[in-house]
């Protein structure tokens, strides 16, 4: 391991010797036989404060520069389900986070853990086919690094997708919410993926958030659903993200609603939250996969499964969906 990180005593997490510059002089690039480098602890374990700084970061991305050999301007997020969106790239390279040095891994099912580059509708993209959450012991910010990896790969927008729960009573199953705010609810008790040294070479200290969800983005969006035809399962709303891994109870449901919350999941707001720090634009979009279950007497219960079957059932309105909405974000990107 390297000198800069430390093991505790119970063998499971580890954390930084930081420097009082805020670099810890980590390379933590080791061989897997093959003569390239994988991931080391640092990208399996937990932190007790963010060991990620600018330099840790840049290994990460010069990995995925060196193979690749296409610029992307554009990053896709694929949330629980929703992996099959990659399934439309061309030309692709492929990259398992476990051979990206410094990355986490992806431990949920449905969420293959890979990055894949290449085209879709003939503009080139990068695209996480699964995602990090807090629930799987992670801390906040190391669930959205790979944000910082595309800033440094020169993206400069992002698609992020979610499976989530229908809290909004209009809201039905197979419904397709575009984010227009989110609410950061481990933000009220200080989680957020922000916390520690800010290095402006990422952004700001303090970024604003009121322009989180790109208007222009969202307008688009909407055009595109109204051209395929599908905008009649088109929502537009609140999300806030929740600890997770259990589901909420009917209580906690309840007082979401009274925030005006219109739909639930576990992940994409520190993405979000990064992005905007990196000063890289966002549309967001939820698969409602499941309704909120606000009544104490109901005998549903909220399901895993659940989620998988409707993100399949809506797999190729989505694909279709991102695939027509690529080249029109593109030329934003352009005109911007």
């Amino acid at each position: 391991m390297s000198s800069s990180l430390r093991k505790l005593s119970h063998g499971g997490m580890i954390g930084p010797c930081a420097s009082s510059n805020g670099s810890n002089g980590t390379n933590g690039s080791i061989s897997n036989g093959n003569g390239h480098p994988k991931s080391t602890d640092l990208g399996k374990f937990g932190n007790l404060e963010n060991p990620y700084n600018f330099e840790i970061i840049s290994e990460s991305a010069q990995y995925i520069k060196d193979r690749m050999n296409i610029k992307p301007e554009i990053a896709i997020i694929c949330g629980s389900g929703l992996g099959s969106l990659a399934d439309t790239i061309t030309d692709k390279v492929e990259f398992p986070y476990e051979e990206i040095p410094h990355f986490p891994v992806s431990t949920v099912a449905g969420h293959a853990g890979k990055l894949v580059i290449g085209h879709l509708s003939n503009v080139p993209v990068i695209c996480m086919q699964g995602r990090f959450h807090f629930y799987e012991g992670y801390p906040i910010w190391k669930c959205s690094m790979p944000v910082r990896v595309f800033k440094l790969l020169g993206i400069k927008l992002m698609i992020v997708t979610n499976a989530a729960g229908g809290l909004n009573p209009n809201y039905s199953i197979g419904d397709v919410m575009i984010l227009k705010d989110h609410i950061n609810l481990p933000g009220f008790s200080g989680i957020n993926p922000l916390c520690g040294r800010n290095d402006e070479r990422f952004g700001l200290r303090f970024p604003p958030l009121n322009k989180a969800y790109d208007k222009s983005l969202r307008t688009i969006a909407k055009e595109v659903a109204k051209e395929l035809k599908i905008d009649h399962f088109f929502q537009e709303g609140v999300y806030t993200m929740v600890g997770g891994p259990t589901y909420e109870t009917v209580a906690e449901l309840r007082a979401m609603k009274l925030f005006g919350i219109d739909a639930v999941g576990m992940s994409t707001v520190p993405e979000v939250i990064t992005a905007s720090h990196c000063g890289i634009k966002c549309f967001g979009f939820s698969l409602i996969t499941n309704v909120c279950i606000t009544d104490f007497d109901a005998e549903e219960e909220a399901s895993h499964e659940e989620v998988v079957e409707t993100a399949h059932m809506r797999q190729n309105d989505l694909k279709e969906f991102v695939t027509r909405l690529v080249p029109h974000f593109e030329k934003q990107i352009q005109r911007s």
